[in-house]
């Protein structure tokens, strides 16, 4: 379980930062989210200029919105479940392949107060960034308070997407 902060910036500075590196590579991201929201899109909307690097969201909240705007499909899911990090990487790369962007991130959690239908405990959330680099993890905030779950779900999405476009660069 990670700290209830873990030392983030503000989704605002992660989303000017993730935003001018994505201008400066000429790169494009397309972004699927569940319990944040909407929250990343939005953050990466409010930057000025993002018509240069975002392709699109989807808010996929349930397996109907799953269904209706990712196209997923009962093979697509077979062995699969909401909430994990196999499922975040497969809408991250959904999002990026439908959109044609060069990256995809994907989030799916459990914002609270109460846990998942599946058993996952409030505050937790799995991310994924597909890509050049592909990476994903799991975070327990151990929060059972949903807005404030569903900002810091953000803010560790943007901020692995952040770190993975500093270690793509570092290799070039």
């Amino acid at each position: 379980m990670s700290a209830p902060d873990a030392g983030l910036a503000p989704l605002a500075v992660l989303a000017e930062r993730v935003g001018a590196a994505l201008r400066a590579r000429g790169e494009t991201v397309a972004v699927a989210e569940s319990s944040a929201g909407g929250l990343v899109s939005a953050a990466l909307l409010a930057v000025p200029g993002a018509s240069a690097y975002f392709r699109g969201g989807a808010v996929v909240y349930s397996r109907h919105a799953g269904k209706a705007l990712l196209g997923l499909t009962a093979a697509d899911m077979e062995g699969l479940r909401g909430e994990t990090e196999p499922f975040a990487l497969l809408i991250a790369g959904r999002m990026r392949d439908t959109h044609r962007a060069t990256w995809g991130l994907g989030e799916t959690g459990a914002a609270g107060p109460s846990g998942s239908p599946y058993g996952d405990a409030p505050g937790h959330v799995c991310i994924a960034v597909v890509g050049a680099t592909t990476q994903s993890r799991t975070v327990e905030t151990g929060l059972t308070d949903r807005a404030t779950n569903m900002d810091r779900f953000a803010r560790e999405l943007l901020a692995l997407f952040d770190a993975t476009l500093k270690q793509a660069s570092a290799r070039q």
